[in-house]
């Protein structure tokens, strides 16, 4: 495909974005009808169309509408491009550029510029304070891939070693060497013998610093474990006996291979089928997802304040549950990839005021700013 027909690709996608589809969804239809799209097209397309969506209404302001064809005209504006070379007319590119498209569009507001929606940016500053401007920033750019070092099968060197030798860069965190950074050839990582032998596995820098600072010891219950990430590294750290458990028995589908691949037991519990008591719970509660809008860009632009009223409710009762298997002694571990105050800090000090047995220990936030994706950590111990 010629650069100019990736651009009309894209501009289709978002229209139909911008319709109501989730990005996923069209991008996936776009491929099916799409064969003669390579591997490369179809990446370079699902580029043009994520960076779109994290700079939404930038490039919209830029573009002069809130279309496809205005997005991208957004986009030859902002990275300095002459549109001309790809709203050419000819074959499969978008058609030319209007009259009327030449002289639309403006430079961004202040607000416009953080590409973030109007109704969000109180909740956003009150939470962030004089971060709030950098982290949105940030959240437009595309995040980087990180892994996690499974130390039942390897140490940090062997595996930068063993994604070495089939064409795949990383660099440990200075400041938690299990934790890699893929600088080069991050689309290798599902085919690669460090991927499927276990040495490594996906997981973004702030939720493995957030597991580093939780007990890795006694009995474990992930108890939000949806894929089951957190319930892994605990598990390579020394936490047994370790059981995952998920309203949505669905998500964890693959967990046992993946524990099998690691090396390590999990045992599932079936949907609201949790007994006993443990060492350290675990609950990473369903949330908005601000802290990973720049993985899922068109989820900013879904959330409205009553889904982020809806998630607050069910996050309190869900933190009401998980205390409920915590023994005496044990840790609660309450954790979201928001950013938000709402789901965050409010959240943790509503449930320690309706639960006087618990207290904090310590509350972590994580940003691109000190780490990666958005994430929270509230550790609280029961007397």
């Amino acid at each position: 495909m010629t650069p100019a027909a990736r651009a009309a690709a894209a501009i289709a996608i978002l229209d139909r974005i911008l319709d109501g589809q989730a990005a996923e969804a069209a991008l996936i239809r776009w491929a099916r009808a799409s064969r003669f799209a390579g591997s490369g097209d179809r990446a370079a397309v699902r580029d043009l169309v994520f960076d779109a969506l994290r700079r939404l209404r930038s490039r919209a302001a830029l573009g002069g509408a809130l279309s496809g064809r205005g997005l991208l005209l957004g986009m030859c504006r902002d990275e300095g491009l002459d549109p001309d070379a790809l709203f050419t007319g000819e074959g499969h590119g978008p058609p030319l550029l209007s009259d009327a498209e030449r002289v639309a569009g403006h430079a961004p507001t202040p607000d416009e510029a953080l590409d973030l929606p109007d109704w969000l940016l109180p909740l956003w500053r009150k939470a962030l304070g004089p971060d709030a401007e950098p982290v949105a920033l940030a959240m437009r750019e595309r995040a980087p891939v990180w892994l996690r070092v499974n130390l039942r099968r390897a140490d940090p060197a062997r595996a930068v070693a063993a994604l070495a030798g089939e064409g795949i860069a990383a660099v440990p965190h200075p400041d938690l060497p299990t934790a890699l950074r893929i600088t080069k050839g991050a689309r290798r990582l599902a085919a690669s013998r460090a991927y499927r032998e276990g040495l490594v596995e996906l997981q973004d820098l702030s939720p493995q610093m957030a597991c580093a600072a939780l007990p890795a010891r006694g009995s474990l219950l992930d108890f939000c474990a949806g894929g089951g990430g957190k319930a892994l590294a605990l598990a390579a750290r020394g936490a047994s006996p370790v059981v995952a458990h998920d309203i949505d028995a669905a998500r964890m589908a693959d967990l046992p291979a993946r524990a099998e691949r690691a090396g390590v037991r999990i045992r599932l519990a079936a949907p609201g089928q949790v007994a006993g008591r443990f060492d350290t719970v675990v609950a990473d509660v369903p949330c908005s997802g601000s802290g990973t809008w720049r993985r899922s860009p068109d989820a900013k632009w879904r959330l409205t304040r009553d889904d982020l009223d809806r998630l607050a409710s069910r996050q309190a009762l869900i933190l009401e549950q998980a205390a409920g298997f915590v023994a005496e002694g044990g840790h609660l571990a309450y954790m979201t990839c928001s950013v938000l105050a709402v789901e965050n800090d409010e959240q943790v000090q509503g449930f320690l005021a309706r639960d006087p047995r618990f207290e904090q220990i310590l509350a972590r936030h994580f940003s691109p700013l000190s780490a990666s994706d958005g994430f929270y950590l509230a550790l609280m111990r029961r007397r």
